[in-house]
This record gives C-alpha cells, sequence and structure tokens, in this order.
C-alpha cells in the first residue's frame, strides 16, 4: 500500500520499515567497469532502512561489480501482491564487502534475522578465511517509497 500524497516523515520511514520487514528479497542492481547493467535476486537482512546487508560468493558477477563499482540501486517489493496493491522501497546507495572493523555489527544484524526465520546462525567463521561467502553491506544514501500516485517520497527527508 503506497503512502498517502502528504503523509510525514514518520508515516514514511514506518512504510519502508513495513516492507523491509515483509521482504525477504531485495533486487541489487550493479554495473560492471564498462556500465554493462546486472541486477540479481539476494535474502537480506537490513538496520532500519538504511543499511542492508547480505551474504554472497565474492565471485558472483554482482560482488565482481561491486569490486569495481560501489554505486548501487536496490528495490525491495512484494512480488505476490495484486497489482495496484504493492508497496516498495527504492535504494540508492554504496555498497561493498564488510571489512574487519563493520564485520561483528553486521553480521549480527544478518544473523538476528537468519535466526528469526530458523535458518542456521552465521558466524564470522562463515564470511573470512577459506569460506565461500562473504558479508556485504549497501549504506543508503537516499531511500524513497511511493505515494498513492506513484510519485517518489523520500524516507527520512
Amino acid at each position: 500500500m503506497a503512502v498517502d500524497d502528504g503523509a510525514d516523515a514518520a508515516t514514511v520511514a514506518d512504510e519502508a520499515r513495513r516492507v523491509l520487514a515483509a521482504s525477504a528479497y531485495l533486487t541489487l542492481a550493479t554495473a560492471d567497469a564498462d556500465g554493462r547493467p546486472w541486477a540479481t535476486p539476494v535474502w537480506f537482512a537490513s538496520r532500519e532502512w538504511a543499511e542492508l546487508v547480505w551474504v554472497s560468493r565474492p565471485g558472483a558477477r554482482h560482488s565482481v561489480n561491486l569490486a569495481g563499482r560501489p554505486a548501487v540501486g536496490i528495490a525491495v517489493f512484494d512480488p505476490t501482491a495484486a497489482v495496484g496493491t504493492a508497496s516498495a522501497v527504492y535504494v540508492e546507495a554504496e555498497a561493498a564487502e564488510v571489512g574487519p572493523d563493520g564485520r561483528a555489527a553486521a553480521l549480527d544484524v544478518y544473523d538476528r534475522r537468519t535466526s528469526a526465520q530458523g535458518l542456521r546462525r552465521w558466524t564470522e567463521q562463515d564470511v573470512t578465511g577459506p569460506a565461500q561467502f562473504r558479508l556485504y553491506r549497501a549504506v543508503a544514501t537516499h531511500v524513497y517509497v511511493l505515494d498513492e500516485h506513484d510519485g517518489r517520497v523520500q524516507v527520512g527527508a
């Protein structure tokens, strides 16, 4: 459900939180060094609406793209919603593999969501050294939801 045309900042932020909490996957849009676009779904966890965390293989096309071009676009939505009833969150962000300094905090966000959904626990050993996965984080520069006229309303503006 889109927010009302004149919704206040708290209502807009609440709608962004609701969509993120209800969605299991985000669509991550990256581009390679030559600008060729690539979009992929990834299972994610979020801290509020400003930080999105996921695990991926470092050799995956989107991970390779991030290493050379960290600017990303992200869409989060319910693909099962009937036409005209869906709400979505749109994010412009900078994304990268999480380094040692931020790993514990980002892993905590990710692990809390996996645990809440009955999935296995994730530890630092699962995303470092010889492990096949790495932890990635997108930090939002702009976040939007749609109003009732399909216009973008900035979250936190």
